[in-house]
């Protein structure tokens, strides 16, 4: 922890020494009249009352009605559009579009475009949510990635996801979530995933991957009746066909054996016939030539 404090001390530190350079160029300070909302502290304020509680705050950005009002000693924050991180006091988030991060207090790292995109974070931190009212309904939950309006909306998610396209599941954590039940309300019937086909992976640490009616990937099969991630009934099978797709994998497993052991002896039946055949070629009697007698 003191390790990764000190090195986003120095990238801050770093960032600041490089803001002062600038501030130095002739050029910079020859517009006249100068820009409006040029303030202390690398800071860039435009609308009502934005960024109006800022103390010892630098590098923030607030363009919009109360964008980054209650901002004060938070540093590196760009809120763009009315209402944009009003209640916020942390550091590097960016807020674009109307509501964006609206009540974020301590979360940091958040990266919210799109009208209400993360609208109720509270304290989490390190997502992107990218789309209108894409996780609108996160408070707590951190390391989430949502693409697509109202992507990752379920309100029971946890952490460490991805969505797209995706409203994702209650209890979802670490998760990857592709179009399962899209955000926009359609039920993709169709996926294509490129540069699997074809492709070459390790027989001996290989496992067979199986797909249920829900659209969940995985490698061992379960009861039917275990917790899965599903959205209806019909996506849990009954044990009698977990039980028998276990007994045709059996079976196509004992036959790939079979063969495989079947092949050999052939291969082998046919390097003894081949020996013999030499052997028998070595001993036939040699061709007698018999002269005519006159």
């Amino acid at each position: 922890m003191k390790i990764k404090m000190k090195k986003q001390t120095n990238t801050f530190t770093a960032i600041l020494l490089g803001l002062g350079c600038l501030a130095l160029f002739p050029q910079v300070q020859a517009l006249t009249p100068p820009p409006d909302g040029c303030y202390p502290g690398f800071t860039t304020a435009e609308g009502c009352n934005a960024l109006q509680n800022l103390t010892s705050g630098a590098g923030n950005t607030g363009v919009g009605w109360y964008a980054l009002f209650g901002t004060s000693d938070g540093s590196f924050n760009t809120a763009v559009g009315a209402g944009t991180l009003v209640l916020n006091n942390s550091t590097s988030n960016t807020a674009v579009g109307t509501a964006a991060l609206l009540f974020n207090t301590a979360g940091a790292g958040n990266t919210a475009l799109g009208t209400t995109a993360l609208i109720n974070n509270d304290n989490g931190s390190n997502n992107t949510a990218v789309g209108a009212s894409a996780l609108q309904n996160n408070t707590n939950g951190s390391n989430i990635i949502a693409i697509g309006a109202n992507a990752g909306t379920d309100p029971n998610i946890v952490s460490n996801n991805v969505y797209i396209g995706d409203v994702g599941f209650p209890g979802d954590e670490n998760v990857l979530s592709i179009g399962g039940i899209a955000a926009s309300g359609i039920d993709y019937t169709a996926t294509y995933i490129g540069g699997v086909f074809g492709a070459q992976v390790n027989s001996g640490s290989a496992v067979p991957v199986y797909v249920d009616t829900d659209g969940h990937l995985g490698t061992a099969l379960v009861n039917g009746s275990a917790k899965l991630r599903t959205r209806s009934p019909k996506g849990a099978h009954s044990q009698g066909t977990v039980n028998e797709f276990q007994k045709q994998q059996k079976r196509i497993a004992q036959l790939e054996s079979s063969v495989a052991k079947l092949m050999a002896t052939v291969k082998e039946q046919a390097a003894q016939i081949e020996k013999v055949s030499a052997q028998l070629e070595l001993q036939k009697p040699a061709q007698r030539v018999v002269a005519n007698k006159e």
